[in-house]
């Protein structure tokens, strides 16, 4: 099973371990790719820092965060599952998993980047500022950009198990499964029901979306479920208690889509 996550927009601290190592990180086919990405951010950072911060779309107050890119090829490096933050992070919780269930993490876990394009979380990164979202100058928009050295590496990655896509939109926009691999592909939306005036409403909320996903996975992990299909995952989140509701695509090569409905939400 591959499980493919969002990065955070907000990171951890780089901290003092040794430097990046490019050709230590995962899906080496994408090496020149993650190259040129951190090239141009780290010169733009460099070079101009207002520029940068138009480019970044970072507000006054995010100034720093210019300052931290320029110092990429340099910083510490730590595992990315460490420098990645926020509600999913935390409802997923990787440092207080058991052993088995860290390795099973590392087998199976994907974050998307704007800037690597696509790591796992025992790989070290330093902490960043570049999301799918950015426009470089050279460059051109990231989502895009990833898209070709996306389209020969992941395959791969996926090899011929079952594709959990947790990512959000602007990140699934780098990679979308095709043909055969798309029938092995789960997405999952999480809504939120609630009675009002005797009637079901249902509603996406982010904040809660996020940590249902990141509770999900780590429930995953811990129990060692390995579901090869969408509709053994489907089975195995039920078991996991979890409502799950989901009908099998009307076309061969189409992503399954996976409704989680959650009645308290926290």
């Amino acid at each position: 099973m591959l499980v493919l996550l969002p990065p955070s927009e907000g990171k951890a601290p780089s901290g003092r371990g040794t430097p990046l190592k490019p050709e230590s990180l995962s899906l080496p086919a994408l090496a020149d790719a993650r190259q040129a990405v951190l090239d141009e951010l780290v010169d733009l950072c460099v070079a101009d820092e207002e520029k940068a911060r138009d480019v970044l779309g970072l507000s006054e107050g995010l100034r720093d965060e210019v300052a931290k890119n320029a110092e990429l090829r340099t910083a510490g490096a730590r595992p990315a599952g460490e420098i990645y933050t926020g509600v999913l992070y935390d409802a997923l919780g990787l440092a207080t998993l058991d052993a088995a269930a860290k390795r099973r993490a590392a087998r199976s876990l994907l974050v998307f980047s704007g800037l690597w394009g696509a790591a796992g979380v025992t790989d070290r990164i330093p902490s960043y500022r570049c999301s799918m979202g950015v426009k470089l100058p050279g460059l051109g928009a990231l989502g895009a950009y990833w898209r070709t050295p996306m389209a020969s590496a992941m395959p791969e990655a996926a090899g011929d198990g079952l594709v959990l896509d947790l990512r959000s939109s602007a990140y699934a926009a780098a990679w979308k499964p095709k043909g055969e691999v798309a029938d092995r592909t789960a997405t999952v939306r999480v809504l939120h029901a609630q009675m009002v005036d005797g009637v079901e409403k249902r509603s996406v909320v982010s904040h809660f979306n996020k940590a249902t996903k990141g509770r999900i996975v780590r429930s995953l992990l811990e129990t060692g479920v390995q579901p090869e299909k969408p509709a053994e995952l489907v089975e195995a989140l039920r078991d996991l208690g979890h409502v799950v509701e989901a009908e099998a695509p009307a076309k061969a090569g189409k992503v399954w889509a996976l409704d989680v409905v959650v009645r308290e939400i926290h």
